[in-house]
């Protein structure tokens, strides 16, 4: 069960390790793009290349999807960016539902674990494997990967690491529950400390707050890197911020959120001791493009 590109990790992974994947269950297909045509979801384009019987229920709880799902016989249903599940879909398999969640649970549970642990600067992240229970990502954990996380590393480089460390764990997930050697953890019995959530990427999430510290304004840059982007205002427009390098300057004598250029090649944003360097940007209504070839092409006031 899941929707996006890095569900289809987890799927492949499966079929690849030679499980009998019987069914997918993914979103409907959704109209996109300027023709609004039929758009798949990633886990349902490769699971028609693959001759898996795809579901798509608009509901979880529609009667029809539930005979059909039961009428699949699995012995243990995995859920990877999905929607949160009813109790009579999660339970209905014997050896139960697991999911493959990318963080180090208990902290980070939530939509957007990855996004989080960026833009919060942490520099360890990873994998776990849990069977779900009702409480979302609160289930008993059974596997956990680390992951470190770079200085430089983006929500675009550090998903796709992710991607293939989680498709692995969860391969040695199954095959651990199927014979046994897995001691399911409750998450009560891990140190929690104060813990760290990650909740859903807003609008208000994505724009910067130039009073914040420079690196905590590069971390939440980094974490929006590509989708869906930090942003800030230009002469009253909005710009997206992609990639970004730190200056910092604890004697910075600059107006916070203030833009300084020398109209070639350097486009740099006043925070709290230090600068915000412009590699890449989008200006609305423009596309994504270097620094240099958008001060070419841009009149400054």
């Amino acid at each position: 069960m899941g929707t996006p590109e890095f569900a289809v990790g987890s799927l492949a992974s499966l079929v690849n390790a030679g499980f009998n994947v019987v069914a997918v269950v993914t979103m409907p297909d959704k109209p996109a793009g300027r023709g609004l045509n039929l758009q798949q979801s990633a886990v349902k384009q490769y699971a028609v290349q693959q001759n898996i019987p795809v579901l798509q229920p608009e509901k979880l709880k529609n009667p029809d999807f539930i005979e059909e799902l039961r009428s699949y016989k699995a012995d243990l249903q995995v859920v990877v960016a999905f929607r949160m599940l009813p109790v009579i879909v999660w339970d209905m398999p014997p050896m139960g539902t697991i999911n493959v969640h990318a963080s180090l649970l208990p902290h980070y549970r939530g939509a957007a674990p990855i996004n989080w642990a960026i833009i919060n600067g942490e520099t360890e992240t990873g994998i776990t494997t849990f069977k779900l229970q009702h409480k979302i990502d609160t289930g008993d954990i059974l596997l956990q990967q680390k992951v470190a996380i770079e200085a430089t590393e983006t929500i675009g480089t550090l998903h796709d690491k992710l991607k293939e460390v989680g498709a692995d764990l969860l391969v040695e997930t199954v095959k651990g529950l199927a014979n046994n050697s897995i001691k399911e953890q409750p998450q009560a019995s891990f140190d929690l400390g104060s813990l760290k959530n990650a909740p859903k990427i807003f609008t208000e999430t994505c724009k910067i707050d130039w009073n914040a510290s420079v690196l905590d304004v590069y971390n939440l840059i980094r974490g929006l890197n590509p989708y869906p982007a930090a942003f800030t205002t230009l002469h009253d427009k909005k710009v997206k911020l992609f990639d970004c390098i730190v200056e910092e300057n604890n004697s910075i004598n600059k107006t916070v959120g203030e833009a300084i250029t020398d109209g070639k090649k350097i486009l740099k944003f006043a925070a709290k001791a230090g600068f915000i360097v412009v590699k890449e940007l989008q200006l609305e209504g423009k596309k994504r493009m270097k620094t240099e070839d958008f001060l070419r092409g841009y009149r400054w006031p």
